[in-house]
């Protein structure tokens, strides 16, 4: 009787092992996924553009393909390659975040100059059709979509590596794959729901029973291009914002820490007196000089993208 108790006593033992590595795992990769929130913004911001020309029936469908592939790209492909990085070559990390983070800075910088009517944005398709069948044009839409979230998802596979506190193969692993199915069904979660409102507000509008769900409709039909503008102006920000952050970080720990420090010190002036504000005052300040440095890195960089850089990458990845 007493061995029985005893192997009970060590199941139990396990079982709290085993929750509070779930525990762990969970956090790590809650707190690893909010570090990636630019390009997680710009991922749900750029792909139902992809939808736009096709048939309402094959918007989810295709949602689905490309949601599917970019988990495939995650669990695959990028996860090995961030845990053989983490393993053998741990100093590849910072210069490969800082890359992710000149991206982030290069394509806000980007969206904000077209904005402005200075050359000509890259994130995403226009919404024209070539001509050609109708599958062969999902078919390059999809191709291209996944391309794109390639992109994006390495950027969040990087970022949420770095912000992994060091720990055993096994938790980083967990962690990295709980962040990119995780990440994954929220993004294309709410691409699913983006490119289907409208369709729905339509059907309410048309269909609805009371005054009330026909006028909810319609509130719907029309919000949605403006929705769509708030969210890109969203994700650009974001873009600006976590990317400077990123290229900040990297030049503090690479032992360059003057602009570091000097945003620190105007958060943390600009927040004194504020009172129970203070936190929160602090870190809008530090976000917003760490967007504007990013708007001023990416304005910079736009030159070399555009003459250099997007050519080359257009001969690799024509389809792009």
């Amino acid at each position: 009787m007493s061995g029985l108790m005893a192997l009970l006593d060590d199941v139990a033992a396990l079982a709290k092992l085993a929750a509070a590595s779930v525990d762990d795992v969970a956090g790590q990769a809650a707190k690893a996924g909010s570090k990636a929130a630019g390009a997680v913004i710009d991922d749900a911001a750029v792909t139902p553009k992809y939808m736009q020309g096709f048939a309402p029936a094959r918007e989810l469908p295709m949602v689905w393909r490309i949601a599917r592939a970019s988990v495939i790209n995650k669990l695959v492909f990028l996860l090995p390659a961030g845990l053989a990085l983490s393993a053998f070559a741990p100093w590849m990390i910072p210069p490969l975040l800082m890359l992710g983070g000149a991206y982030l800075c290069f394509e806000g910088a980007e969206k904000v100059a077209h904005f402005l009517g200075v050359g000509k944005g890259h994130g995403g398709p226009d919404g024209s059709h070539a001509e050609g069948d109708a599958a062969h044009l999902e078919e390059e839409k999809v191709a291209g979509a996944i391309k794109t979230d390639f992109i994006l998802s390495a950027e969040i596979m990087t970022i949420a590596l770095a912000a992994i506190p060091e720990s055993n193969f096994w938790m980083e692993a967990a962690t990295l794959a709980t962040v990119a199915v995780g990440i994954t069904a929220l993004v294309y979660g709410a691409v699913a729901l983006i490119v289907k409102a409208d369709d729905a507000g339509l059907f309410m509008a048309e269909r609805g029973r009371l005054g009330v769900t026909r006028w909810l409709g319609r509130g719907i039909v029309r919000a949605m291009p403006k929705f769509m503008k708030l969210l890109m102006i969203v994700g650009t920000t974001a873009m600006l914002w976590v990317g400077g952050s990123i290229i900040l970080h990297a030049l503090d720990q690479m032992g360059y820490p003057a602009l570091y420090d000097w945003i620190h010190h105007v958060a943390v002036a600009a927040a004194h007196g504020a009172g129970e504000w203070q936190g929160a005052v602090e870190w809008a300040v530090t976000a917003g000089l760490d967007g504007v440095f990013g708007l001023a890195l990416g304005l910079a960089l736009i030159p070399v993208g555009v003459k250099v850089i997007k050519p080359l990458w257009t001969k690799v990845m024509p389809a792009m």
